[in-house]
């Protein structure tokens, strides 16, 4: 199915640009870059990953509180440790702090007042990323053969 056919469908395609770099586009053109983390200053597989968490949330945690006021800071960061164990190679300790400050007065009391339940409502049920991370999700690979 592709992605027009199917509103539920999300995919990205990836074009390896170079040795231990590679190029992902979506659907809609942008394009973001990675590779390991050496010399380059391209994102890791595993800090994409705590980006989308964090962005995942922030975007909820932002939709919900700035319905009153807008923040005056907004800050968030993602952290977890990569760990080789009996499980293989995967992080654990995964953690999404928010440092955000809001304006004085009532709308800035107010939106403050639903930083923890927009926070909570975006681990427990919003942020598609985390949740899915959360759940656990089976990952199908397949080869494709192409002359």
């Amino acid at each position: 199915m592709s992605d027009q056919t199917d509103p539920s469908l999300r995919s990205v395609e990836l074009t390896r640009i170079g040795p231990a770099r590679f190029k992902a586009t979506n659907a809609r053109g942008g394009e973001t870059f990675f590779g390991t983390g050496g010399e380059d200053p391209d994102f890791t597989p595993v800090e994409l990953l705590l980006a989308a968490i964090a962005g995942c949330s922030a975007l909820d945690v932002e939709a919900i509180t700035h319905k009153r006021t807008s923040s005056t800071r907004f800050d968030v960061r993602a952290e977890g440790r990569k760990v080789r164990d009996e499980h293989g190679n995967h992080l654990t300790g995964l953690r999404v702090s928010f440092d955000v400050a809001f304006p004085e007065g009532r709308e800035g009391d107010v939106a403050s007042a639903r930083l923890q339940a927009a926070i909570e409502m975006s681990r427990d049920r919003l942020c598609t990323v985390s949740r899915t991370v959360q759940l656990g999700a089976d990952v199908a690979y397949d080869r494709v053969s192409r002359p």
